[in-house]
């Protein structure tokens, strides 16, 4: 926003919005580039369908990984969020909680390295992948590629309002959006990763 960098390239659009929102930014999207699955990892526990009354599970206590960690678990049957709710979702808002799970709201990059003290872990693409986890193998579960998760978490290039039209930005999006960064997400991240372009 103040001119510093021509684009930058890390968020997803409700972080973006939120971002804005709090900072009185006029950050803009300019082009999708791939989606990162969260998965539910095990942690002391391992089997989601026999899961122990009272499991803990932590989650990322950031406002926008919050709600799509909610909303795995709700995909999962293990809660019910009230009726409405989505991409805004926090504690708050679970409805039912059938197993009386705990529910522990954690730095996000810290997730991976509690599962010993967790019964599972809702955990990032990114910090699984630093942690040595791989969803292809290690998570329980993970997103659908075509759920609402995949095109609302898309990782983005974004610009200042403004420069959308800027060639050296132009330039990058043509780079990041071609068979060679396709293929290169597909064989690197087992599925993972998947390309939104």
């Amino acid at each position: 926003d103040s001119g510093d960098i021509d684009a930058n390239y890390f968020q997803h659009y409700p972080y973006l919005d939120w971002f804005n929102e709090e900072y009185g930014t006029d950050i803009v999207a300019v082009g999708e580039v791939h989606y990162e699955a969260f998965g539910i990892y095990p942690g002391k526990s391992s089997d989601l369908e026999q899961i122990a009354q009272g499991a803990v599970f932590g989650i990322p206590n950031d406002g926008t990984n919050e709600a799509r960690a909610l909303l795995l678990m709700e995909q999962c049957g293990l809660i019910k969020l009230r009726e409405g709710i989505a991409l805004s979702a926090t504690v708050l808002d679970i409805d039912e909680n059938p197993h009386g799970l705990v529910i522990r709201e954690m730095e996000a990059a810290q997730i991976p390295l509690s599962l010993q003290d967790l019964d599972f872990g809702v955990i990032n693409f990114n910090f699984a992948y630093q942690a040595g986890l791989k969803a292809s193998t290690d998570a329980l579960v993970v997103e659908d590629a075509d759920s609402v998760a995949a095109e609302t978490y898309s990782n983005v290039v974004c610009v200042k309002a403004g420069n959308e039209q800027n060639e050296a930005v132009l330039a990058l999006i043509e780079a990041l959006q071609t068979e060679e960064v396709r293929d290169f997400i597909l064989t690197t991240y087992g599925g993972a990763v998947l390309p939104r372009f």
